[in-house]
């Protein structure tokens, strides 16, 4: 999928993901333990390809999209589902995505899987080039084989960062030194944000804009405050 068409002749859809805000973010051949659905009906996916975006690029589309505008639930997954579905028939690829479920499909370990992300205290994973500012969007599903790449080697960044300024900087006290699934206490993230509406974690997690990895890749305050307004529901 690097190249500017697959090997059946068809357009390669990276240029297609990107002229709709996503990012095509690494890829790993499938092994049964990875749980990764069939492309189709006695079509096996040998290779996952991972779907990603940074808010800003995505946000400056989805806001002129007529989900943006529809007043309708989850206007975004609406968007992403819309755009990605078309590049995906297009390429003659199967496609899953986070939002479908229960049950979910396990995204967070195939972005591991892909190398560079790395479990941060925030529950989120963080990226060694765009810290904790990538979003994962989909999964496109191949049913042809791919060989290992160099990246899938290399770890995230929270393994090696000792100072951990997310944690000191949330004023909830919601995060620990502990890895995930522990680490990130929801319900008290939550309780600080109701008890305290002027709060400026309404406009964007202070604990994410904190970590020093990816800041040049932070949310814009309308895109933070979009997927704050969608997490307080």
């Amino acid at each position: 999928m690097s190249g500017a068409r697959d090997r059946d002749g068809r357009d390669n859809p990276g240029a297609a993901l990107a002229r709709a805000g996503f990012r095509l973010l690494g890829h790993f051949a499938t092994t049964p333990a990875d749980r990764v659905p069939d492309v189709a009906q006695g079509r096996p996916a040998r290779a996952l390809f991972l779907v990603g975006s940074l808010s800003d690029e995505l946000f400056t589309l989805f806001r002129e999209s007529p989900e943006a505008a529809d007043d309708r639930p989850d206007p975004l997954d609406r968007y992403t589902r819309r755009a990605l579905a078309g590049i995906a028939e297009e390429a003659g690829l199967g496609i899953v995505f986070p939002f479908e479920g229960p049950p979910y499909f396990p995204f967070q370990r195939w972005a591991l899987r892909t190398g560079g992300f790395s479990p941060s205290p925030m529950g989120v994973l963080a990226h060694r080039e765009y810290g904790t500012w990538l979003g994962l969007r989909a999964a496109l599903l191949s049913p042809q084989p791919v060989e290992a790449t160099a990246s899938a080697a290399e770890p995230g960044p929270c393994g090696t960062c000792l100072d951990k300024p997310c944690i000191t900087a949330c004023p909830a006290g919601a995060l620990s030194d502990a890895l995930p699934p522990a680490s990130y206490d929801v319900p008290r993230c939550l309780a600080h944000l109701r008890a305290a509406p002027d709060t400026a974690c309404h406009t964007g997690c202070l604990a994410r804009r904190a970590c020093p990895y990816g800041r040049e890749y932070a949310q814009s305050r309308d895109a933070a405050a979009l997927h704050m307004r969608a997490f307080f529901g």
